[in-house]
Parts: C-alpha cells; sequence; structure tokens
C-alpha cells in the first residue's frame, strides 16, 4: 500500500499536473508527470481509473495493481515530484506483466521528456 505522504489527493494537485506536465502514453496507460521546484515532500503519485474501463471489480483490480506498481518504484521518480497514471479503456485486459513494463516505460518517458524540456 502507498502511504498518504506518496499520494496526491488535492483535487488542485491533479489539474496542475495535467495542466503544465508532461504527458506520456503507452498501450493500456497514459501518465502526467509534473517535477516541483520544491523537492522537500515524497513523491506523491495519483490514479485515474474511469468507469469506461469496465465495472467496479474490473477497476478495483486495476487500481490495486497500479497502485503496487508505482509503490516499488517510488525511488525512479525525482523527489518532489507528482505523478498521475491514467487507465485506458483497455487497461483492464492487460496482465500484470504488461502493466508493469508499461509502468516502467512510462517513468523512462516521462523523465526523459522532462529534461530534454530543460525542467
Amino acid at each position: 500500500m502507498i502511504s498518504a505522504a506518496h499520494r496526491i489527493r488535492s483535487g488542485d494537485d491533479f489539474k496542475r499536473v495535467f495542466k503544465a506536465g508532461v504527458r506520456v502514453r503507452s498501450d493500456h496507460l497514459m501518465a502526467h508527470s509534473l517535477p516541483e521546484a520544491d523537492d522537500s515532500h515524497a513523491v506523491r503519485v495519483g490514479f485515474i481509473v474511469s468507469k469506461a474501463v469496465g465495472n467496479a471489480v474490473r477497476r478495483n483490480r486495476v487500481k490495486r495493481r497500479l497502485r503496487e506498481l508505482m509503490r516499488v518504484r517510488l525511488d525512479d521518480l525525482d523527489p518532489g515530484s507528482l505523478f498521475v497514471v491514467r487507465a485506458l479503456p483497455n487497461a483492464a485486459e492487460a496482465d500484470f506483466g504488461e502493466l508493469e513494463t508499461e509502468v516502467a516505460m512510462l517513468i523512462d518517458k516521462a523523465l526523459k521528456k522532462q529534461r530534454s524540456r530543460g525542467r
């Protein structure tokens, strides 16, 4: 489980990541990442799994998988950054291994894109 210190809870934080952050995409997931100038707080992660993914059982399964995948990868992100993972409608069909590969790829792509922007 991801601790409360590592979770994005504020709608304002979600909006800020969407507006000012970089966006990267894979087959089943989309991620938005925003490095913060103030790196005094921990990396924070948020998840969006809409009803388009499926019924409550399928959405919760996807959320549990994504939370676990991000929990072990928190150290891969820069201190103080905000990272939002959005499940696309076909995410429920992906197995754990596919999601694991895509999360790692999204983190790498987001970091490269941020650095190329000079942030």
